[in-house]
């Protein structure tokens, strides 16, 4: 590392010009990136996913319905008694917007598309599958339906799950508000941190990173899918990845310079020790997410390819372009010096005394207060959100409340296709079947294909989104499995079974292969076996806390009414869970390698395990906390999105990290570390061989010495 970095500040002006040529080749493309993302969702191999596969085959639309238009008559009279003018909206929906199946009470008959004082029906409208993330044709059946219903005297509404993901009549601001947001946020901290202008540098090494991560994941594009979801991911997650990193490099050149050192030596200095915490950091990270390759999901392994890139990209900018730059004008932009970096923090070294000294407190009180957050997640689901927790209002909420009035449950929402080949026999038959399911409200035959297979429409009484909600489809499902010529049930509810088969039958395996090359990635950087073992196990239980704490704040909705105004959502979404793991699990370790290789650092040095701990807590404590707060302020910029998925994602992230750094990084840690003494710097020879890096033999305890600072 040492060598790397004195070839780079020989070569400082072609490094700085090498980075700006592709900043501008990052900014000049950035637009362009996406048009090429991919809105990919399929599930390759599962058996509603290919159920849905041959209705767009034979029908050429997708299951789910992808619009509920509702109409509403005026009291004093009926839907039936107004049968002519109500069938002629949704029969204008047919005319007017292309490629659309329509299912309604006057092309069925069937009583149980009426509301219960017989004033309102609704319909359900099959789309084509959009390319994209909202179906284009959106605008066009609002027109249809709302437009035709207003100029008969009636009331028109549509409806739908994913017009109610949509969010509320209020939008968030944009993603660039919310990246400006997150940037302001950051500076405030580094101003804070740095009290001289030298705030500025990390943020400038940001906006590299960034860029040169959206210019990168363009190239990807070329040869893989790439979720566009990671466009989002780069301009938040990378913002706080970059500038943590920054952080740590910078805070340690200033240290050495502090001490007396030439600026070259302080900056090589500074690489050669926080930037091989940062190396390391970054290739954790970048594990966490590569792991999601391992499901065979489009959307989560181009989501692991794209996000890998994020950690990397800060890695390479802040170990070659952040030495330049602080060889450059670090000193001249360091003004002024009103906050000296030539003794560790005293407020931290004082906490790092007392954690010490009531180790075992610290200890057991830390992990009981884990064990409590923990706790809830035994009752986590995975799906979709429950209806009741999406938009509060707007068009959409108000066609649900007045479905819900007339008796009418939530199961509109998520209804089922069933097909069938043409030898399965009478359609109305096997309607009739379904149709006497319990918990099946409407069970309707639909026109044969082109090809002579038809489909069974079919209206649960409630919605089929989670793991707890969905035992009405294997009930369909059960009720025709044996008929000749059944091809399989298409919908929401089976789209949810099918990611639990697909990501956490296979979620063993991903949690494995993280854990396992994290013990070998750590074991080599902190030349210590107990060390690693034990960062990976607080990790998990980390992760385990956020879960718990989301399933008790979001899911059961202690709170989330009354902080963000949505209810309890009843599940988390199916991807939530697996992508919010490999981020914190990934983010989190950014922390304990920062703490863990500074201690070790002043261990080889003195050979004093607790003024290891007090030397490192004390130098990386506020580093650390002014890193999670950073990040925080970009996630809660992210959670100002109206939609709840991105509000539950951002806020899982922002607490976990800052939960991370306070009670378990700040706490935990250094508890444990005092309490296994010398053998946490423990690495036997033959791994030490393998690994390529000197041994660490045990050693017994030295005689506990007075703990100072460095």
């Amino acid at each position: 590392m040492e060598s790397f970095v004195r070839v780079l500040l020989r070569h400082r002006r072609w490094v700085a010009l090498g980075w700006l040529l592709v900043f501008l080749a990052g900014a000049l493309t950035a637009a362009r990136l996406t048009d090429r993302l991919s809105y990919d969702f399929s599930l390759p191999g599962q058996p509603g996913y290919e159920t849905e596969q041959a209705l767009i085959a034979a029908y050429g639309t997708a299951a789910p319905a992808a619009f509920v238009p509702v109409v509403t008559v005026p009291e004093g009279t009926t839907v039936e008694e107004q049968l002519g003018l109500v069938s002629s909206i949704f029969e204008n929906v047919r005319q007017t917007v292309p490629g659309v199946r329509v299912v309604d009470f006057a092309s069925t008959g069937d009583r149980g598309f009426l509301t219960e004082d017989g004033r309102s029906t609704f319909g359900l409208v099959y789309a084509p599958p959009p390319q994209g993330l909202d179906s284009p044709l959106q605008g066009a059946v609002e027109e249809a339906v709302v437009d035709r219903a207003a100029s008969t005297g009636f009331q028109g509404y549509v409806t739908g799950y994913e017009q109610l993901s949509s969010g509320s009549e209020s939008a968030g601001p944009s993603v660039l508000v919310e990246t400006l947001l997150g940037g302001l946020g950051a500076l405030a901290v580094l101003a804070f941190v740095f009290a001289s202008f030298l705030a500025v540098v990390p943020l400038l090494v940001a906006a590299v990173a960034i860029l040169t991560t959206f210019l990168a994941v363009l190239g990807l594009t070329v040869v893989a899918d790439v979720s566009f979801v990671v466009q989002y991911l780069i301009a938040l997650v990378g913002l706080g990845v970059a500038i943590d990193y920054s952080l740590l490099v910078v805070s340690r050149w200033r240290e050495e310079r502090a001490r007396g050192a030439a600026n070259d030596d302080a900056v090589v200095t500074a690489v050669r020790t926080a930037g091989a915490a940062v190396l390391a950091s970054g290739v954790t990270v970048a594990v966490s997410l590569l792991a999601l390759v391992v499901f065979p999901v489009p959307l989560l392994r181009s989501m692991g390819y794209g996000g890998m890139l994020i950690p990397l990209v800060s890695v390479a900018v802040v170990l070659t372009l952040l030495p330049v730059l602080l060889s450059a004008v670090g000193p001249r932009v360091d003004v002024p010096r009103i906050r000296k970096e030539s003794s560790a923090s005293r407020g931290w070294t004082a906490w790092a005394r007392g954690v010490v000294r009531l180790r075992w407190a610290a200890a057991i009180g830390a992990l009981a207060f884990l064990a409590v957050l923990i706790l809830p997640v035994g009752g986590l689901q995975f799906g979709q959100a429950r209806s009741a927790s999406l938009a509060q209002n707007g068009p959409a909420y108000d066609a649900v409340e007045v479905l819900r009035d007339g008796g009418v449950g939530t199961g509109v929402l998520t209804p089922m296709s069933v097909l069938f080949r043409p030898e399965a026999g009478a359609s109305d038959t096997l309607a009739g079947v379904i149709a006497g399911v319990p918990g099946v409200r409407v069970a309707v035959a639909a026109p044969p294909a082109a090809d002579g297979s038809f489909a069974v429409d079919v209206v649960p009484e409630e919605e089929t989104v989670d793991n707890a909600s969905t035992g009405i489809v294997d009930d369909v499902r059960r009720s025709v499995k044996d008929v000749a010529g059944f091809v399989g049930v298409a919908g929401s509810g089976a789209q949810v079974e099918d990611y639990g088969t697909a990501v956490y039958d296979n979620f063993p395996y991903v949690l494995a292969a993280i854990s396992v090359i994290t013990f070998l990635l750590l074991v080599r950087t902190f030349r210590s076996v107990l060390l690693p073992l034990k960062a990976v196990l607080l990790n998990l239980v980390s992760v385990a806390a956020v879960f718990g704490l989301a399933t008790w704040f979001w899911q059961e909705g202690h709170g989330s009414d009354a902080l963000f105004g949505v209810s309890g959502t009843g599940a988390m979404t199916f991807w939530l869970p697996v992508l919010i793991f490999a981020f914190l699990f990934g983010l989190s370790m950014d922390y304990e390698v920062f703490i863990l290789a500074r201690m070790r650092e002043e261990y080889d040095a003195t050979g004093s395990t607790d003024g290891a701990i007090v030397a490192g807590l004390g130098r990386t404590g506020r580093l650390v906390t002014s890193a999670a707060l950073i990040l925080f302020f970009s996630f809660a910029a992210l959670a100002s999105a109206p939609m709840t998925d991105i509000k539950v994602f951002a806020t899982a992230l922002g607490v976990g990290i800052l939960l991370d750094a306070t009670v378990v990084r700040a706490l935990l840690v250094p508890a444990l570390v005092s309490l296994f003494g010398t053998w946490n710097w423990w690495l036997p020879a033959w791994l030490a061989r393998v690994l390529r890096v000197p041994p660490a033999p045990a050693a017994p305890a030295p005689a506990r010495a007075p703990v100072r600072s460095r």
